[in-house]
């Protein structure tokens, strides 16, 4: 069993910056890939970077420009610097890992942690 504990989410204002942290802990097999979704009330979720364990990276074009996703592979934690946040910016923001088991893919999410940029 794998968990994804985040944190760094909060309040900010509009302008400002955020770091999330997403660390893995448990049985992990073979990582290949920690992202993080955000999902807004009344909004589909949405992919809102991704890297990958060679350290490929992948960004919503919402976020180009502003975010920056880092992993460290010596401790599975996933990181999401947020610059130059917008109101538009707030959701609720889902870590995820993606690992090869058991001849496939499994996903595996953590909780949530909200951001909320209001002034």
């Amino acid at each position: 069993q794998v968990q994804l504990v985040e944190s760094g989410g909060g309040l900010v204002q509009p302008g400002g910056s955020l770091r999330l942290s997403c660390a893995a802990s448990g049985s992990l097999f073979s990582l290949y890939r920690m992202g993080w979704y955000r999902q807004a009330p009344g909004k589909q979720r949405e992919l809102a970077a991704a890297v990958t364990y060679g350290g490929g990276t992948n960004y919503a074009a919402s976020v180009k420009g502003r975010f920056t996703i880092t992993g460290d592979n010596a401790k599975n934690t996933v990181y999401l610097q947020m610059n130059s946040l917008k109101p538009e910016d707030t959701a609720v923001y889902l870590c995820y890992l993606d690992e090869y088991y058991n001849g496939g893919d499994r996903r595996t999410w953590g909780q949530g942690t909200q951001v909320t940029v209001s002034s």
